[in-house]
């Protein structure tokens, strides 16, 4: 007499942020949802996905810029699975495919701008979001920004700037000092004008001093001559 096969029947528990793919008999029969599912742990398989928003780290990318200076970029991805099926099934492994992705758009970025245009404005090495996501689409991924955590010069290039900086400081110190003695110049012009227009001000000016405790005044006699 032959004895029939039990199946063994098992319970599995999917979070509220998982979506689990079911495989019968390594074919995909469906994906379950939040709750408690009853299976045949003989004949299926079962693979979560979590659904939450998650951030790649894409960091020390070398660059060339427009002009062909190298520099080195770090980005940061906010994305997130929305279909667990493609992005169970759609690659080995979907993030190095959005690392990849990430790569090529900043590459991209960078070669068509110059140093000083990305240093002047950091918005423009942010600006491929939707070029990462169309990359990514077929994999079930959603991303929603594309964000360039930093921009890090060669030491070289680094000490140029920072010396281009003083110099344009120095610049401006040496301005506003050159435009302070000017100002001082014309102010003294416009006394000299003042007092020789109106000797009764020099005069009074001279009272008001000699009225200041400690102040000697030295009368010249032939002034009046």
């Amino acid at each position: 007499m032959t004895k029939k096969k039990l199946f063994t029947n098992t319970y599995a528990t999917v979070m509220d942020w998982q979506r689990t793919l079911l495989f019968r008999d390594g074919t995909l029969d469906k994906v379950l949802e939040p709750g408690r599912h009853k299976y045949d742990a003989d004949r299926c398989t079962l693979v979560s996905v979590d659904m939450r928003p998650r951030l790649l780290q894409v960091t020390g990318q070398e660059l060339l810029t427009r002009d062909g200076l190298s520099v080195r970029v770090s980005y940061a991805v906010d994305w997130v699975v929305t279909d667990p099926v493609a992005f169970t099934t759609g690659a080995q492994f979907a993030e190095p495919v959005l690392y990849g992705a990430v790569q090529e758009a900043a590459r991209d970025l960078i070669a068509a701008h110059t140093l000083d245009e990305l240093v002047a404005d950091r918005t423009l090495l942010s600006g491929s979001t939707e070029s990462v996501a169309s990359a990514v689409a077929r994999l079930g991924i959603e991303v929603s920004a594309l964000r360039a955590k930093d921009l890090m010069l060669p030491g070289e290039l680094r000490k140029a700037a920072l010396e281009t900086v003083l110099a344009r400081e120095r610049g401006r110190a040496e301005l506003e000092r050159a435009r302070a003695e000017a100002a001082a110049l014309r102010s003294l012009a416009n006394t000299a004008k003042l007092l020789d227009e109106n000797p009764v001000l020099l005069r009074l000016r001279t009272l008001q001093l000699a009225a200041t405790p400690g102040t000697k005044v030295v009368l010249d006699a032939t002034a009046g001559a």
